[in-house]
């Protein structure tokens, strides 16, 4: 971590550069290596401090079932809390479960119900993963990572870096001050009336499912089958070979 607050202080010196930008190079190897089969997902954030018991717990829970019913991955940032409860939901229906978890002074462990997971140093290669493999965000709620994550995928879209799916927020009492300000930025123009569409409030989880069913799953052809398959030569981990799946054979590009 010390060698992050170094880079993040100024220029240092042109080798220095060198050899920080060769590491986020094998970084996102890792992360293509690790993510690549694991089918289309859906990415669940949270906070990791909701405990089993919580009523966001069960909720996560109740929504990573559903979205592992209709043939996604449920992705997740692969740690505690609400994380683990979308990642135990997959598993509770047969569904496949993978994380992206962030390496932290604090060591955040990934959680026991994943299938798969790769740990990712730095949290910009580790946003870019779960935005890449992603065809919906469900926002549970959350501290400032979750903020983060929210705010990158609406920004992503509102700039057209990337085209629109569903961005889902749950869980209206939590939020409303959230929402109210986002209300002020509207009238204070900093945001546009039709940018306020590019993210949808619920406290259903069927409401949810139907949003993900018309705008990822139709709107992207997501059909079942294998798009991509594993070469030995490259020493490819197999696809998570359980539960129902979807594949896409067409691109996310509009």
């Amino acid at each position: 971590m010390k060698e992050e607050i170094r880079f993040l202080e100024g220029p240092q010196s042109r080798w220095q550069e060198l050899k920080f930008i060769v590491k986020i190079f094998f970084e996102f190897l890792k992360g293509f290596r690790a993510l690549h089969f694991v089918g289309p997902c859906v990415t669940v954030f949270g906070s990791s401090r909701f405990k089993e018991g919580h009523e966001y717990y069960k909720l996560g829970r109740h929504i990573g079932s559903e979205i592992a019913k209709l043939g996604f991955t449920v992705l997740t940032g692969g740690g505690p809390g609400l994380m683990e409860a979308a990642n135990r939901g997959a598993k509770d229906v047969g569904g496949r479960s993978v994380g992206c978890n962030i390496l932290l002074p604090e060591e955040q462990k990934p959680n026991p119900y994943l299938d798969r997971w790769v740990s990712i140093r730095y949290f910009f290669v580790r946003k870019t993963l779960l935005i890449k493999y992603s065809y919906a965000f469900i926002v549970l709620p959350g501290g400032f990572g979750t903020m983060d994550e929210f705010f990158e995928a609406v920004t992503l879209i509102q700039t057209k870096k990337i085209t629109e799916f569903p961005v889902i927020i749950f869980c209206k009492d939590f939020y409303e001050r959230l929402l109210a300000h986002l209300n002020l930025m509207k009238e204070q123009k900093t945001v546009l009336e039709s940018e306020l569409l590019l993210y949808h409030v619920t406290d259903s989880v069927d409401d949810a499912i139907v949003m993900i069913q018309e705008k990822s799953i139709l709107k992207y052809g997501l059909k079942p089958g294998l798009k991509f398959s594993p070469k030995k030569i490259f020493r490819e981990k197999k696809h998570i070979n359980k539960g129902p799946r979807l594949m896409s054979h067409n691109s996310k590009a509009a």
